[in-house]
C-alpha cells in the first residue's frame, strides 16, 4: 500500500490490447469480496482530435508519446484521494465529457484500463499487462500502422517483465495469468 493513501484504496492499471475486458472480468470477484470496483477507460483522457492528429491520424510516435493526457491521468484519477474524474473527453464527440467527480471510498479499487500505459509515470499500486504478439493484435483489429509501435513498446519498456500480473492472451477465452510474488 502506498503511503499516504486511506486504507484499502488500490489503483490498478490494466495495460494492453483487451485490457478492458481483463478489468471487467475483475468487477464481479471484487465486489463479492465486499471492495468497490471503479471502472476507467484511459481512452476517457486521450486529448482532442486536434492535439492527437498534429502529425497526421497515423503517426506511431504521435499516438505512443501525445494522445493520452497522462498528466490529467494521474491528477484527476490516480493521485486523488477523496474522488476522481471519471472521464475528462468524449473521444466520439470530442469534446469535453462534463462528467463530475466521483467519491473514493476506503474500499474503491480503481481499474483504469488503456494501452501503451507503463512508461508514463503512472501511479499504481498494481499493474496488469495483458501481452499479444503482433498476429494477435491483428487479429484483434488493431490497425498495422499501430501493430511497431506495440512492437517498440514491448522493446523498451518490456512490460511483461515489470508487471505484477501477467496475462498472455494470444486465445481470449483460454487467457494465460501468471502472478508475480515476491
Amino acid at each position: 500500500m502506498v503511503v499516504g493513501r486511506p486504507p484499502g484504496l488500490l489503483r490498478v492499471l490494466v495495460d494492453g490490447v483487451g485490457g478492458s475486458a481483463v478489468a471487467d472480468a475483475l468487477v464481479p470477484g471484487l465486489a463479492a469480496a465486499g471492495r468497490e470496483p471503479l471502472r476507467v477507460h484511459a481512452e476517457d483522457f486521450w486529448r482532442p482530435a486536434g492535439e492527437r492528429f498534429e502529425w497526421g491520424r497515423e503517426d506511431g510516435q504521435a499516438f505512443r508519446e501525445h494522445w493520452l493526457d497522462a498528466g490529467a491521468l494521474q491528477r484527476e484519477v490516480l493521485s486523488r484521494d477523496d474522488a476522481y474524474l471519471p472521464a475528462l473527453w468524449d473521444v466520439a464527440q470530442d469534446r469535453s465529457a462534463r462528467r463530475a467527480r466521483e467519491p473514493l471510498g476506503e474500499r474503491s479499487v480503481l481499474l483504469v484500463d488503456g494501452v501503451l500505459l507503463l512508461d508514463r509515470g503512472l501511479s499504481a499500486d498494481v499493474v496488469v499487462h495483458v501481452a499479444l504478439s503482433p498476429a494477435a493484435l491483428r487479429r484483434r483489429g488493431v490497425p498495422e500502422w499501430q501493430v511497431p509501435v506495440f512492437a517498440a513498446y514491448d522493446a523498451q519498456v518490456r512490460p511483461t517483465e515489470v508487471c505484477d500480473v501477467l496475462v498472455r492472451a494470444e486465445d481470449p477465452l483460454r487467457p494465460a495469468v501468471l502472478v508475480r510474488t515476491g
